[in-house]
């Protein structure tokens, strides 16, 4: 009895250590205690921090990849006028226009940022 008194103590005032060892800017976010079973084992757990919707990042693989939209801009970025997206394949998209009075065809690839592949 008088070690598990012992224990209970002793690890309250880890618990009580960690705690003050936080940041006043990550306390005031907020702090979460969590002691029980969880996922399939019992456990201790301290989370700091608030996760609301402005800390929320999805995953950007969807969001970067890149659209006939966003090939069109960048060709018009690098100064092709009246840019128009002629051909979308599964892994290129071609836009064309014109770039000091001749045509001109620029081929991106479908990845993050849209790379020129050919232009």
């Amino acid at each position: 009895m008088l070690t598990k008194l012992r224990t209970a103590a002793f690890s309250a005032l880890i618990g009580l250590g960690a705690i003050a060892a936080v940041p006043a800017a990550a306390q005031a976010e907020g702090l979460y205690l969590n002691y029980g079973s969880g996922y399939g084992g019992s456990g201790f757990g301290v989370q700091v921090g608030d996760y609301g919707r402005h800390h929320y990042r999805p995953d950007r693989r969807h969001f970067r990849a890149c659209t006939p939209q966003r090939a069109a801009n960048k060709a018009e970025r690098y100064g092709v006028r009246r840019a128009r997206v002629i051909d979308v394949d599964r892994r290129t998209i071609t836009v064309a226009g014109h770039k000091w009075g001749e045509r001109v065809r620029m081929t991106f690839g479908r990845s993050a940022n849209c790379p020129i592949v050919r232009w």
